[in-house]
């Protein structure tokens, strides 16, 4: 792969939206899981989770378009508009027919989704909302950014569970290599905080079940483990080629240098056990970008905390990396704030370039005790000073869907 610059961000996390503020939380390793109060979520397996709490004092969008549509269009609104400035983008001067939009999310608009359907059997058709149709299929936040700011270029919206936005930048990087686009805003949202798609979640039986103390809910690689904890959140990056930023002078957080995406195919749900093919998408995201094994310096983690999640993670990175695999700090910083789902590998990536910026891993909080099966350094509880050149991200989906990126700093 060409390496293809990321030159802004905007994030929407429970950790915070100001990416001072949130740096800070992460680095701190302050937890963002918290009881569900929106609704009564008692009566459900797992009712924690990450919200986000400011997102109104951040807002560009009209009190008239917030009625419809979802929350999770209305975080990809702001989120695209904090990424476009951070990247000194003046989109009067683009040529907008070659401006792409590349988002990815897992469950779309559910909240809305679900208040419609209640009104349509409690008042029948007259009751639903004209705008239920183009509120909750997944692609509606890339439809609202197009329309909000005219970006008609070659775009595609991604749905692979937990590994749909670290896919929809890879594809945005991939497209700006074949010259299709001039530049890209990629990235992901999600909205789970919602009654039914809370339900779809538990169901899955990936959730943790501490309810007790939220903030200690979910934690990956742990021996006393038992799911991650949900959240809600966007992450949006612009991408663009190394030319046309040698022509802004635009600044460089990181490159985008190699990716790799395979598929178990072995349950519908659960990841092979043996790590053997997410160990390949590894493998083949190091020889798109050209490096050895060793020169990673960072490792991104999935950190799903359940017991053949973190497991097989770890023996496919024992694979690839063999006797170095432990000398290099591996963290999974969603352990913060929660898991995003589809929007959980734009906030890796975001979070990478902030390690990368600060030459500092992120920690995996709530570990306290060791597993026999996850023996490597999982930088527990507190961040850890390194220098960060090379830093591999890895998000994985149900299904066995397998997909790593490797980023470069400037």
């Amino acid at each position: 792969m060409n390496k293809i610059a990321i030159t802004g961000f905007g994030v929407i996390s429970p950790s915070g939206i100001d990416k001072r503020k949130f740096w800070a939380n992460v680095k701190a390793g302050r937890s963002a899981v918290e009881e569900i109060t929106r609704f009564d979520a008692s009566k459900y397996a797992s009712h924690v989770a990450g919200h986000v709490h400011e997102l109104d004092a951040y807002s560009n969008v009209s009190s008239r378009l917030l009625k419809k549509i979802d929350l999770f269009s209305h975080m990809a609104l702001v989120a695209s508009e904090i990424a476009i400035q951070d990247a000194g983008l003046d989109l009067s001067t683009e040529n907008l027919n070659r401006a792409g939009i590349f988002m990815g999310n897992a469950i779309g608009g559910w909240l809305y989704g679900e208040t419609e359907l209640r009104d349509l059997y409690i008042e029948g058709r007259e009751g639903v909302s004209p705008f239920m149709a183009s509120a909750w299929f997944p692609a509606a936040p890339q439809g609202q950014v197009s329309i909000h700011y005219g970006m008609k270029g070659y775009s595609k919206t991604v749905v692979a569970d937990r590994a749909s936005s670290l896919m929809a930048i890879a594809y945005g990087a991939r497209t700006l290599n074949r010259g299709k686009n001039d530049f890209i805003i990629a990235g992901g949202m999600e909205a789970p905080v919602t009654p039914y798609a809370l339900l779809c979640c538990n169901t899955s039986g990936m959730l943790t079940h501490k309810n007790e103390n939220p903030a200690k809910a979910y934690k990956p690689f742990d021996k006393n483990r038992d799911g991650f904890a949900i959240a809600e959140g966007a992450g949006i990056v612009t991408l663009e080629p190394q030319e046309r930023v040698k022509k802004r002078n635009a600044h460089v957080y990181a490159n985008i240098i190699g990716f790799g995406t395979t598929t178990d195919g072995v349950d519908r749900i659960e990841p092979a056990s043996d790590g053997v093919e997410l160990a390949y998408a590894i493998n083949i995201a190091l020889e798109d970008a050209q490096l050895e094994p060793a020169q990673i310096d960072y490792i991104c983690a999935d950190g799903a905390a359940t017991q053949i999640g973190d497991v097989s993670e770890t023996k496919a990175i024992k694979q690839v990396f063999n006797g170095n695999a432990k000398k290099i700090p591996v963290s999974a910083p969603k352990s913060i704030f929660g898991n995003m789902l589809g929007a959980s590998g734009a906030v890796d990536v975001i979070t990478t370039i902030l390690a990368m910026e600060n030459n500092m891993v992120p920690p995996t909080i709530n570990y306290s005790e060791a597993d026999d099966e996850c023996d490597l350094d999982y930088c527990p509880n507190k961040a850890q000073e390194k220098e960060i050149k090379n830093a591999l991200i890895i998000n994985r989906g149900r299904g066995g869907i397998n997909c790593a990126m490797v980023l470069q700093r400037a």
